[in-house]
């Protein structure tokens, strides 16, 4: 499908969130995809991979996930130093900041005429974090984690017992969950400990791990894998297309 591409400041919680939207340009109604970033926000790579899912028939929304700590509109180099401010500013704002970003962006979908309200979400790194922790609300109906950081290690700042890990008990839609094996972020002893935990708690899930290093969905940089990013893709259309049918 052709997309188009508007933007829009939502109001949160904690402040206003600017938001790319990436639809089709064909009359109708949509389901929807929040797209969590990594660090860095909107790269250009964060940029493509959202239109490819939205050419796929879907309402991608990308936020700035670090809206309170930067000026709006505000993309960060893969360089060191973009690298030690994202990094910053992930040890700074608590998840309980990103729940309410993501229900803002909930209430954004449902109030759109070209949405059909079903909601699904997705992320890489931080954002495969975020997709994790989103699919504690309620009104998601799928989430499609690429190589989460952090829920492992519970190094995010929350409340007590407020970290994503302790309460995956609380997820009930279906997660895809992708890591890298040559991925230093994501320890085999840390992957073992999500897999166990969310099989504990009885989570509906299915687990990929691939010989692959961290960020290979980048295709910027040497560690992208195109051919491995291309089947990617394609689970994810699939798992949306499939969780979020009318």
């Amino acid at each position: 499908m052709i997309i188009q591409r508007h933007v829009n400041d939502i109001q949160t919680d904690t402040g206003l969130m600017r938001t790319s939207v990436f639809r089709p340009v064909d009359e109708g109604k949509f389901p929807a995809i929040i797209f969590y970033s990594e660090i860095f926000q909107q790269t250009s790579p964060i940029t493509r991979s959202a239109q490819i899912l939205a050419s796929h028939g879907f309402v991608v929304l990308v936020p700035e996930i670090f809206h309170e700590l930067n000026p709006l509109g505000t993309v960060l180099a893969y360089d060191d130093a973009g690298k030690d401010k994202g990094n910053a500013d992930k040890f700074t704002k608590p998840l309980e900041h990103h729940d309410s970003d993501t229900q803002a962006m909930v209430e954004f979908i449902q109030q759109h005429p070209y949405c059909t309200g079903k909601v699904g979400v997705m992320g890489l790194c931080i954002g495969g974090h975020l997709a994790f922790r989103a699919a504690l609300n309620k009104q998601v109906a799928g989430a499609f984690c690429l190589y989460p950081t952090d829920v492992h290690s519970n190094t995010l700042p929350c409340e007590a017992g407020n970290d994503s890990l302790t309460r995956s008990g609380d997820i009930h839609c279906p997660m895809v969950l992708v890591f890298g094996k040559q991925d230093p972020h994501v320890s085999a002893e840390g992957r073992l400990l999500i897999h166990q935990t969310l099989s504990q708690k009885k989570c509906d899930f299915s687990w990929h791990e691939v010989n692959a290093q961290h960020a290979f969905m980048r295709d910027e940089g040497n560690r992208y894998d195109a051919a491995l990013a291309m089947q990617i893709y394609k689970m994810a259309v699939d798992f949306f297309h499939d969780t979020l049918r009318i």
